[in-house]
């Protein structure tokens, strides 16, 4: 486990899905981790809450605050900020953007047109998902920079390369991580890091429900296999090992894949299984050419290089 004994640590959106996995290795680690989300206390109609993160976090051995945070209101957003300052000398050494607030909108209107979908898809997508990740980045920045350290992630995908679920989705995503690349240009100075981190296919809760439903179709239930998904906390593990690497200036502005970075620090998943790179061959080859024979023989090394990645989302 990487050692991150008195960092100070802030994760977005942590009380269910890949912001709780997040929030649960970096506290796993020993750091001391802020965590947000609209639901403090959990209720008959609630998926998780933050007091369920923070108790979770705290019987591993690690530190949690939960702060109840509306990411779509500013002014919550920047107490918010004051407060870790206040309480933490004015330190903040890791923030994770990953608060998201469209998963119900985009799954209500899955497969319908964008002018046939209500205008307010956009805000729904993009003003938490997007705005609110750069307003928390500022703040961030300021702390870190002050400091000459720090690390901030935003939690992206492959969405920001190629369509996918809707058009507000894949505008935002890509503009996270053109946002990562920008504001790594402008920190480097500082000794601040900041990248985009793209998880495979990660079975949250929201993810194993959909599986059952109706609208899920037949390409979605063969991706999202027991063998092909993530657990929430790989991305996790991911963020902890960026975290402790000391090199990590040389990752500054680049979009970073889960799967690589198991393979390049040397972890597996929570369950004992190893999730597939988006980038290996034998992952992608069965989507694209499902007849294609002897894939069973590709290595999980085997992998599309990065530039036949930029290819495919070129627009010249």
């Amino acid at each position: 486990m990487p050692q991150l004994v008195g960092k100070i640590c802030l994760v977005t959106g942590a009380t269910r899905g890949i912001g709780k996995g997040i929030a649960l290795q970096l506290g796993a680690s020993g750091a001391t981790v802020y965590v947000t989300g609209r639901t403090l206390k959990k209720s008959s109609s609630s998926l998780g809450s933050l007091e369920d993160t923070a108790d979770e976090i705290n019987s591993r051995g690690g530190k949690c605050i939960p702060v109840e945070c509306d990411h779509s209101k500013d002014d919550q957003v920047q107490k918010l900020f004051e407060q870790i300052k206040s309480e933490q000398n004015g330190r903040l050494d890791i923030l994770v953007n990953n608060a998201y607030a469209a998963v119900t909108s985009i799954s209500k209107y899955l497969n319908v047109s964008f002018w046939e979908q209500p205008v307010t898809m956009w805000d729904d997508v993009n003003n938490v998902g997007l705005r609110n990740h750069y307003l928390c980045t500022v703040y961030a920045a300021r702390l870190m920079a002050a400091r000459q350290q720090g690390l901030i992630v935003n939690v992206s995908s492959m969405g920001g390369l190629r369509y996918l679920f809707n058009v507000p989705y894949g505008v935002g995503k890509e503009a996270l991580d053109r946002m990562a690349a920008d504001c790594a240009h402008e920190l480097r100075k500082y000794n601040v890091a900041c990248v985009s981190l793209w998880p495979g296919a990660v079975m949250t809760e929201f993810m194993s429900a959909f599986k059952k439903s109706p609208k899920a179709s037949k390409q979605f239930s063969d991706m999202f296999t027991e063998d092909n998904t993530e657990t929430v906390e790989f991305a996790g593990l991911a963020v902890s090992h960026l975290a402790a690497d000391s090199s990590i200036m040389k990752k500054s502005g680049r979009i970073l894949l889960t799967g690589d970075l198991a393979d390049e620090y040397g972890f597996q998943d929570v369950n004992g299984k190893l999730p597939p790179s988006s980038r290996s061959v034998s992952f992608l080859l069965p989507h694209i050419m499902p007849s294609f024979p002897f894939l069973q023989y590709f290595p999980r090394c085997f992998k599309l290089p990065r530039w036949v990645l930029a290819l495919y989302g070129n627009k010249f």
